[in-house]
């Protein structure tokens, strides 16, 4: 990067931001890339939509919301929030309540759309709870200790959820209701699915990744983070898996036998700053990052250019995502600053 270019330049230029005055727990494109949602620690959504400057606020949770995704059955969003309420959010930013879970937080949120079928599912305590576009509990999957990740496979017919000691991988579907387990000791954290649906991945407590490949039993294990990774996501095709916990953006290489016996390939580091969020391209080898000094960036894997969205300064970024044709890049921060930036061409 050259010493003449601010690298506030893309926020400054292309970009729209509020402060507002919360941290900002996640934040979530609709399903058409219309407007973005910001989760806010105090129980509030923020909508900002691609046409306009305004950012506007709905009082959606009673306490904190613990996290964010689309809507397929609305065209807008879903939350889940320590107040035990499992919620959605409508384009114009009215909510409806989809479930109620008394005092047990609602700590996880996934969809699944293929045009026809439209799926929920949500983490409360030590189960996965289904729902179909009517909000009805289609399948509730018990765990033997809290759900700390859900995530449908890309055709919708399986979930998976990580766990202690390992993850399960379930049958929306079957009848049995038994899991296929995926089983490593210790505290798995989150997790993520190759875009093929074969290999799930968790994080862990102890700074480190540990896979499975659903086709051979093969196990992967990946380490040697200097922080806990908060952030995985597989690129386009799942060629690479990039990950956070480290002072720069972690790539692991899911082709050619790997990522076992392979060395990861690192871009953007070597500052001693933890990349706290990761966030692959929808389309494109791209992957934005957001860093605990504040700093957004965007890496090109192939080349290894980076370039700077967000000049550090305005508190550790803890929300990052792609509006779903890459046009667009929204991100937030643990001080309540918010922004979205239009990287289309011109």
């Amino acid at each position: 990067m050259s010493s003449t270019v601010s690298p506030d330049q893309v926020l400054q230029t292309r970009g729209t931001s509020r402060a507002l005055d919360a941290f900002v727990v996640a934040a979530s494109f609709d399903r058409a890339g219309t407007a973005c949602a910001f989760a806010l620690g105090d129980g509030g959504v923020v909508i900002k939509r691609r046409a306009g400057e305004d950012f506007v606020r709905s009082n959606v949770h009673e306490g904190a919301i613990l996290a964010l995704g689309t809507d397929p059955v609305s065209g807008g969003w879903i939350t889940g929030g320590d107040d035990g309420r499992f919620n959605r959010v409508r384009p114009d930013g009215t909510d409806a309540l989809i479930a109620t879970h008394g005092m047990r937080w609602v700590e996880n949120v996934a969809s699944f759309t293929d045009g026809k079928t439209h799926l929920l599912a949500c983490g409360v305590g030590k189960k996965a709870i289904i729902y179909n576009a009517k909000d009805e509990v289609v399948k509730t999957f018990e765990h033997p200790s809290t759900v700390t990740g859900v995530v449908f496979d890309p055709k919708g017919k399986r979930i998976a959820a990580s766990h202690y000691n390992g993850a399960s991988v379930w049958f929306v579907a079957s009848r049995s209701d038994a899991p296929r387990k995926l089983e490593w000791k210790g505290s798995h954290i989150g997790l993520t699915m190759s875009p093929d649906g074969d290999c799930v991945v968790t994080a862990m407590q102890e700074n480190s990744l540990h896979g499975w490949r659903l086709s051979d039993n093969q196990h992967m294990r990946m380490s040697g983070y200097p922080a806990k990774t908060r952030a995985l996501s597989f690129t386009r095709n799942g060629k690479w898996l990039a990950t956070s916990g480290a002072d720069s953006i972690v790539l692991w290489p899911f082709f050619g036998g790997g990522p076992m016996g392979k060395p990861p390939t690192e871009l953007a580091g070597g500052d001693g700053t933890t990349c706290n969020l990761v966030a692959a391209h929808p389309r494109d080898e791209l992957i934005a990052a957001g860093f605990a000094d504040g700093l957004v960036i965007i890496a090109d894997i192939g080349s290894a250019r980076i370039l700077p969205v967000a000049a550090p300064g305005r508190g550790p970024i803890s929300a990052l995502c792609w509006s779903p044709d890459g046009s667009h890049l929204a991100f937030g921060t643990e001080t309540g600053f918010a922004a979205v930036v239009d990287l289309s061409k011109r």
